[in-house]
């Protein structure tokens, strides 16, 4: 059977490619903002989320959204106020998250819970509802980021300077971290927990050789996001491998690709 002859890759191809285009700006702010670990904790946090969720009956996509921002919203001033570094604070807190999750899980006997789709995410699984939702997050978070897409990155350059100029500095931060919860949250259906940051990092990553604007960045950055998508979905067909680390793989690789240009 071919490829071209199924339509079961759609809807998973349709969500990836999406979530990817808003992926690139919103990672790419990650990466300039070197707040890698911030999204791996939001991301381990969420595991938790899920238990919990799972253990007082609450749909699953709502108790990943709720777990997500409400961890944003306490580690957000939490990060300002510690006496310990950013980098310290959120892996103590990322991996403790991630350990209270999995224990919560095995606790709870009576609940079936699809842990390695959770970890390791399952594009393939993803169906019209998330589709809707993923969309809807992409349309919110794009309409955002254009809309105020000079403050963004003027108080990624200099949060002094952008104060000066009369940015609320406080309120963009604020923006940026509820963004990447809502996108994190619904990225864990692809691409799971472990792999999630690198969806995230990997593809701006790669642009950054490529562009020489901040604009040309984000684009390229989505460019390579979706390309990872497709791609990684191809192999993952081709050869029965699990679609989300292969979507990671494919964009790995491009990330490769892409020192060669730099070099």
């Amino acid at each position: 059977m071919s490829l071209l002859n199924t339509w079961w890759w759609l809807l998973p191809l349709v969500s990836g490619l999406i979530l990817a285009l808003v992926s690139g700006p919103l990672g790419s702010f990650v990466v300039w903002r070197r707040m890698a670990f911030f999204g791996d904790t939001l991301a381990h946090g969420a595991l938790l989320g899920i238990t919990l969720g799972v253990l007082s009956d609450i749909h699953p996509t709502l108790a990943l959204l709720l777990s997500s921002v409400l961890l944003a919203l306490f580690l957000y001033p939490l990060q300002q106020r510690s006496s310990l570094s950013s980098d310290t604070l959120l892996g103590i807190i990322s991996h403790s998250m991630l350990a209270i999750g999995l224990v919560a899980l095995s606790l709870a006997r009576n609940v079936r819970v699809d842990l390695m789709g959770y970890l390791f995410g399952d594009l393939l699984a993803v169906g019209l509802e998330d589709l809707i939702l993923i969309s809807l997050a992409a349309v919110i978070c794009g309409g955002l980021i254009i809309w105020q897409w000079r403050g963004l990155l003027a108080t990624t350059v200099s949060p002094e300077l952008a104060s000066i100029d009369g940015y609320p500095v406080a309120r963009l931060n604020l923006l940026l971290i509820l963004m990447l919860a809502l996108v994190i949250s619904l990225a864990m259906k692809i691409v799971g927990v472990l792999l999630i940051s690198a969806l995230l990092i990997i593809p701006p990553a790669a642009a950054r050789s490529l562009a020489r604007t901040p604009e040309k960045m984000a684009l390229m950055a989505s460019v390579v996001g979706m390309l990872s998508v497709a791609l990684g979905l191809m192999a993952s067909w081709q050869w029965d491998t699990p679609a989300g680390p292969s979507v990671v793989v494919v964009a790995a690789l491009l990330f490769l690709l892409s020192l060669t240009r730099r070099g």
